[in-house]
């Protein structure tokens, strides 16, 4: 799922990977704002309340929404200078690594959230969660084409009603067949990813009512999961001798 990217990718490629990451994403998401009342991937959210704490002069507040902002920018600028880098090197599997790495560093931030006293914690939790988010959906942006977004769920529900839409205007018209198999894969990819990352809102926040910081914690192996098949091949084939696939 994470050796191939843009055209190479086949719809099966991108509804399991992007159903898979977007409930992650809605599971940290949840357990997030539990943890420090901040949605961690509601960039949108952040950005209204940033301007209506400006207008209320409330300064500490704004610099906080500002925050999740930069970190969620900067986890994004991060995932494209991997994913740069390991073009030039031929690293096929670079995006393996990247969410390698953010299995890293949610365990990471599981384990802080255990250790950190009160204060603290909250900083941490809430920044080092937006910058995981932006890192995630700008690794499965760049390697699905922009076609999946697995934290921007008005992007995937506007797609899904314009797809719906052109799906419902086949059927009245009675239009073309192949068209309308195209639009109903994509109507499965983007409904999919929608009803995912709910679900795993509904899991983040109900593991993280059981057992806090475990909760994120139990989901960096999820994240090894997708991404190990994909780092262990890439690195067979180097062991081996076999040439780099493809820079695309």
């Amino acid at each position: 799922m994470l050796l191939r990217e843009g055209e190479a990718r086949t719809f099966v490629m991108d509804r399991r990977l992007g159903c898979s990451l977007a409930a992650v994403a809605g599971a940290v998401n949840a357990a997030g704002f539990l943890a420090v009342g901040y949605y961690s991937a509601n960039m949108t959210g952040n950005l209204s309340s940033l301007s209506m704490d400006v207008r209320a002069a409330d300064l500490p507040s704004a610099l906080s929404c500002l925050g999740l902002v930069a970190a969620f920018v900067a986890g994004a600028v991060l995932s494209a200078l991997l994913v740069n880098a390991g073009r030039h090197r031929r690293h096929r599997a670079i995006y393996a690594y990247s969410i390698l790495l953010e299995a890293v560093l949610l365990a990471m931030l599981g384990t802080l959230d255990m250790v950190l006293q009160a204060g603290l914690r909250g900083a941490v939790l809430a920044y080092g969660l937006s910058f995981l988010m932006g890192l995630q959906n700008a690794t499965v942006t760049r390697i699905s084409g922009a076609r999946v977004r697995t934290t921007h769920m008005t992007g995937m529900l506007t797609d899904f009603g314009i797809e719906l839409a052109d799906w419902l205007d086949a059927v009245c018209r009675q239009g073309d067949l192949a068209w309308m198999a195209q639009v109903r894969q994509r109507l499965a990819l983007h409904g999919g990813i929608v009803l995912s990352f709910a679900g795993g809102g509904v899991a983040g926040a109900l593991a993280y009512g059981w057992w806090r910081a475990g909760a994120l914690l139990g989901l960096a192996p999820i994240l090894v999961w997708l991404a190990l098949p994909g780092a262990v091949a890439d690195l067979r084939d180097r062991l081996s001798g076999s040439p780099p696939g493809p820079v695309h």
